[in-house]
C-alpha cells in the first residue's frame, strides 16, 4: 500500500487508550506528523476488520492489550506538499479503549509514549483535532458509566419491588 502520494484514501484506525483519569500518547515516529505527539493508530489491511486493527497497531506501536469501545470520532487528514499535490490522505475512525494490561512503551512508529492526565491534555502541544477527540472520549466514556450506573440503579429498584 503506497502511503506517501496515494491513489486514494487511506483507511486509519486511532485509539484513545483511557486508564483512570488519564489517557496514553504518543510520539510519532514515521510521517506525516513525525516528532508530533498523537494518539496510537495505524493503517487497517486488506481484510482486516476495524477493531482488529485497532488492536494490532496498539499492540505493535505501544505494547498493550486493549478493550475496544465504541467509535468516538470519524475524520480526514489531508496532508499536502508544497505544490499542492495530495501526500497523504487517511480517513480515520478513531475509537474509545480501555487499557487491560501491558506497560506502555515505544515499539515500531512511536519515539515515546506517555500517559497524560485528561487535565493537561489542553497545554499538551498536540493538534487542536486531536485535543478534541480527546475530550469527547472522556464525555463518551462518562455518558457510558452514567448509563451503566442508572441501568444498575433500576434493577436494582425493580428487584426490591418485587
Amino acid at each position: 500500500m503506497k502511503r506517501e502520494y496515494p491513489d486514494h484514501p487511506i483507511i486509519g484506525v486511532g485509539a484513545i487508550i483511557i486508564r483512570g483519569e488519564e489517557v496514553l500518547l504518543a510520539r510519532r515516529g514515521k510521517g506525516p506528523g513525525y516528532g508530533e505527539w498523537s494518539i496510537p493508530g495505524g493503517a487497517v489491511e486488506l481484510g482486516e476488520k476495524l477493531e482488529e486493527a485497532v488492536i494490532r497497531e496498539v499492540c505493535e506501536e505501544v505494547n498493550l492489550v486493549i478493550r475496544v469501545g465504541e467509535v468516538v470520532e470519524v475524520l480526514e487528514r489531508i496532508f499536502r506538499d508544497p505544490e499542492g499535490r495530495v501526500q497523504y490522505h487517511y480517513v480515520l475512525v478513531d475509537f474509545l479503549c480501555e487499557h487491560l494490561s501491558g506497560e506502555a512503551r515505544p515499539s515500531s512508529d512511536a519515539l515515546e509514549v506517555q500517559w497524560v492526565p485528561i487535565s493537561e491534555i489542553p497545554h499538551h502541544p498536540l493538534p487542536g483535532k486531536t485535543k478534541k477527540v480527546i475530550q469527547k472520549a472522556f464525555e463518551v466514556r462518562r455518558r457510558g458509566m452514567e448509563k451503566m450506573t442508572n441501568d444498575k440503579c433500576q434493577m436494582s429498584k425493580l428487584r426490591k419491588s418485587k
